[in-house]
C-alpha cells in the first residue's frame, strides 16, 4: 500500500503547484506495467529453458544454456522491478515550504538557458523514467534520477541557483538550479 502525502508542493518560482504525489503514482504504474510484462517474459524464458526442443543434440549445441541464461536474467528483472516497487510504497517525504537545499525527493528545475529548462525528481529508484504532469494547462516534463546517478549525485547537496557541471565523455553539460521543490 502506497503511503502518499495530500498536499501539494507550492512552486517557489512560479505560481504552478506540483504534488509530488501524482509524479510517485506515475512512476508506481508505469513500474507495474513493467512488472507485468517482465513476469511474463520471465515465465516465457523458463518455459523455453525447460523445453524439450532445447535439449542439446550436440556438444556445440548450446540452446539450453542460452535459454537458462536468458530466463536468469529475465528473473534478476523481475526482483530489481519489485525492489523498485518496494522503494517507492516505502518512500516518505516531507513537505517543505522554503527548500533550499537538494536532498532525495527533491523536484529540481536545471536551465542552461530560458529555452532549455528540465526538471529532475530525485527518487529511491526507477532513474531514466520520464512523466509528465499537467499544472495549469502546462505540460511539465520530469525525469527520475537516483542518488547514484552522475546528475543524482552532482545534484544532490547544492543550493538554488548553483551551477551544476557534469561530465560525460567529453562533453560538459552546464546547468543552473533555478528552483527546488
Amino acid at each position: 500500500m502506497l503511503r502518499y502525502i495530500q498536499h501539494p508542493v507550492p512552486m517557489r518560482g512560479s505560481a504552478i503547484n506540483i504534488n509530488k504525489n501524482i509524479i510517485i503514482a506515475k512512476i508506481v504504474a508505469q513500474l507495474q506495467q513493467e512488472l507485468t510484462l517482465a513476469l511474463a517474459a520471465a515465465d516465457n524464458a523458463h518455459k523455453a529453458a525447460t523445453d524439450d526442443q532445447s535439449v542439446a543434440e550436440t556438444q556445440y549445441d548450446t540452446l539450453a544454456i542460452e535459454q537458462s541464461y536468458l530466463a536468469e536474467g529475465q528473473s534478476r528483472r523481475v526482483a530489481e522491478i519489485r525492489e523498485a516497487i518496494k522503494n517507492f510504497e516505502d518512500f516518505q517525504f516531507k513537505i517543505v515550504e522554503e527548500q533550499t537545499t537538494v536532498v532525495l525527493s527533491s523536484l529540481v528545475q536545471m536551465e542552461q538557458d530560458i529555452a532549455k529548462q528540465q526538471w529532475f525528481f530525485i527518487a529511491p529508484a526507477a532513474g531514466g523514467y520520464r512523466c509528465q504532469v499537467t499544472e495549469q494547462d502546462r505540460l511539465i516534463s520530469i525525469t527520475v534520477i537516483t542518488p547514484k546517478s552522475p546528475m543524482g549525485a552532482a545534484l544532490l547537496g547544492k543550493e538554488l541557483d548553483d551551477e551544476v557541471k557534469l561530465s560525460i565523455g567529453a562533453k560538459t553539460l552546464c546547468d543552473f538550479i533555478t528552483d527546488i521543490k
